[in-house]
């Protein structure tokens, strides 16, 4: 039975720590928007979640009953999450490229999803502990 080990789970967690992740970089991003020749950079992780669920029109998938079985399908697992920095633009005439509001709405956009996320975790777990328990 996979109470907390399903692919929603799993996804969810990782959204979680992906959001995590991009706050210690917004946080390096404008702790440094000062710094000459530094380079802004950014999480990927909803781009790649994205690919490696597949369009969302139904293909063909198969069980696997051992983990040295090719995958055939989507793949349930989640992406690792990514740093990537932005090597091509230019903001400032000492090459740096933060631009600080930009970064401060990043940073409130990450809090709300971040918000969510531990929400959405908190209702999935009560709801399997309402099930388990048989009351709220």
């Amino acid at each position: 039975m996979n109470l907390l080990n399903g692919p929603e789970f799993s996804r969810l967690q990782g959204a979680l720590n992906a959001s995590e992740m991009r706050q210690r970089v917004i946080n390096n991003n404008i702790a440094n928007v000062d710094t000459p020749k530094f380079k802004r950079s950014d999480v990927m992780f909803e781009d790649l979640l994205e690919q490696s669920m597949g369009s969302g029109t139904p293909q063909l998938s198969g069980k696997r009953t051992d983990p040295r079985h090719i995958t055939i399908g989507p793949s349930a697992a989640v992406p690792e999450t990514q740093v990537m920095t932005d090597e091509t633009s230019v903001m400032n005439n000492d090459v740096n490229n933060v631009d600080i509001d930009r970064e401060m709405s990043l940073l409130a956009k990450n809090q709300l999803n971040y918000n969510f996320y531990v929400q959405q975790i908190s209702h999935d777990v009560k709801m399997m502990r309402i099930g388990i328990q048989g009351r709220s």
